[in-house]
């Protein structure tokens, strides 16, 4: 079967889906945000509603992925619109995020482009020819609790604030970003004071971490894909680059299913609604391995890629001296 004829019928938009999983979305984030608030004296409301308002963030998130690509809405024009009202809440202008994220669609598996990738990966080449300051600068920003947490924090409150490619692809665009997130901190101030705030900011960070774990998984686990031009083969680094995570239904639910990125890469037109029943209900041939929670959580421990073996792999045990390149 050819898969692109294959793909090609899920790769269909229905405004009255995108509606639905558009505007629900905002209403829960909304709805569990002003639970978290005013019961936020009550732990046992408190955490379970800001749990819930932390994957709302990754859900909107998602849903502006989606609208960069054209694929949540029936038209351009819906999916810009869309994708811009987005952009305060996702903390991402819409515009630099979405021409960098087709930058990355174009290099994904190419490791003469790695700088297109959300996670920085070196090889096992490099790491052996590197020098003490760079091994250790990698090693404390390939750690779990490092890259987690400091790159949700990093990521999506600092860096945002003015992205790679910014005066290549729209300062006026990330300007107004920046003040919309302004006016909309603003408005929860009046509405709910420092309080609201501390909210907002503490299950945002949260949202953030989900955030940053689910894109360093997306790429980094053992047998995924790298290659160099002329060998790299697109096909494979969309499917075999790109996780398929078995988290279950309710999972991919409140992340609009990302989860399922190989699929996404191979055809970003696919709409999120639609790419659980594409994943699933792909033909034998093509089914994927798919990656439960315990594997994700040892793919953690995956740091460089290892050209020879052609998988990803831990930091060796025993290291070379750097400088020293690698024999044979």
């Amino acid at each position: 079967m050819d898969l692109r004829a294959y793909t090609r019928q899920y790769a269909v938009q229905n405004n009255w889906r995108a509606a639905f999983s558009y505007f629900g979305t905002f209403a829960v984030y909304f709805a569990s945000l002003s639970l978290a608030i005013i019961h936020v004296d009550k732990w046992y409301v408190l955490i379970p509603a800001g749990i819930v308002f932390a994957f709302c963030a990754v859900r909107l998130y998602v849903l502006q992925h989606d609208c960069g690509h054209h694929s949540l809405f029936e038209t351009r024009q819906q999916n810009e619109l869309a994708g811009h009202v987005l952009s305060p809440f996702t903390f991402a202008p819409f515009e630099v995020m979405k021409q960098n994220h087709n930058l990355h669609h174009a290099g994904v598996g190419n490791l003469e482009q790695r700088e297109t990738g959300e996670i920085h990966t070196m090889t096992l080449r490099e790491w052996n020819e590197a020098d003490f300051w760079t091994r250790l600068f990698y090693r404390l920003y390939r750690n779990p609790f490092i890259l987690v947490p400091v790159g949700a924090l990093f990521t999506y409150f600092i860096r945002y604030r003015w992205p790679k490619n910014s005066t290549r692809f729209g300062v006026k665009g990330v300007l107004l970003h920046n003040l919309s997130i302004v006016v909309w901190l603003g408005l929860l101030y009046l509405v709910a004071g420092s309080t609201g705030i501390w909210v907002w900011l503490a299950f945002s960070f949260l949202g953030g971490m989900i955030g940053v774990f689910l894109v360093y998984l997306q790429h980094n686990f053992e047998d995924t894909y790298w290659d160099r031009r002329p060998d790299l083969d697109p096909q494979l680094a969309a499917l075999q680059g790109s996780s398929a995570l078995d988290f279950g239904w309710w999972f991919d639910a409140a992340v609009a299913c990302i989860t399922l990125h190989d699929i996404h890469h191979f055809n970003a037109r696919i709409p999120s609604y639609r790419l659980r029943a594409c994943h699933y209900n792909l033909p034998p041939e093509y089914a994927p391995r798919r990656i439960k929670f315990p594997e994700a959580l040892a793919a953690l421990n995956l740091k460089l890629w290892d050209e020879d073996a052609k998988r990803l792999v831990p930091f060796p045990k025993k290291e070379r001296r750097a400088g020293v390149a690698q024999a044979g």
